[in-house]
């Protein structure tokens, strides 16, 4: 299963629905949005590609009241988490929080195989050892609206547990790596 994992939209309907478009063309079956959505609206023009999207807020939450009565409209797949999120996909447990801090901190622990965040608008994919003698991924997938840094979402496939950044710009999207250790 491919998923598109992004973050810190900020109100940029124009990048969101760009990132959603090519994602779902490269096969993504999901999204995680990790936070700073702004306006729930702005989900709107990512529902059309009916892909589920898993959503939370992060320090720019906007109208989380909002987005909880979009999150129940019977004719979407829009779900709805609150702070942070314990889903699993693909029988992958994956946990999704806005703060890096609170993201590191998770992986650790060795309960999750992924674990994304947003927030710092820093794009990377790392392998964190973890208390079970194995390792979590921490995927902070930047910016998909751009702020202060390029656009970027990341594209994972669950099944092999690959990961490749994507980069969203006037021109097509490239695709390059970025990965800390």
């Amino acid at each position: 299963m491919k998923i598109c994992i992004l973050s810190d939209s900020h109100d940029n309907r124009d990048l969101l629905r760009t990132a959603v478009a090519d994602a779902k063309a490269r096969g993504a079956e999901a999204v995680l949005h990790c936070g700073d959505v702004a306006a729930p609206s702005t989900l709107n023009v990512a529902l059309p590609f009916d892909l589920p999207i898993h959503v939370i807020h992060g320090n720019n939450a906007g109208d989380m009241y909002a987005l909880m009565r979009m999150a129940q409209r019977p004719d979407n797949q829009l779900h709805y988490h609150g702070q942070d999120a314990a889903i699993k996909l693909h029988n992958r447990r994956i946990f999704m929080v806005h703060y890096p801090h609170y993201a590191r901190a998770m992986a650790v622990t060795g309960e999750w195989d992924l674990v994304c965040c947003g927030h710092d608008h820093v794009t990377y994919i790392e392998h964190i050892d973890n208390m079970r003698a194995s390792q979590t991924i921490l995927v902070n997938p930047g910016t998909v609206g751009g702020v202060g840094a390029p656009a970027t979402y990341v594209m994972a496939d669950l099944g092999s547990m690959k990961f490749e950044v994507i980069e969203v710009g006037a021109q097509a999207p490239s695709t390059f790596t970025i990965t800390r250790n």
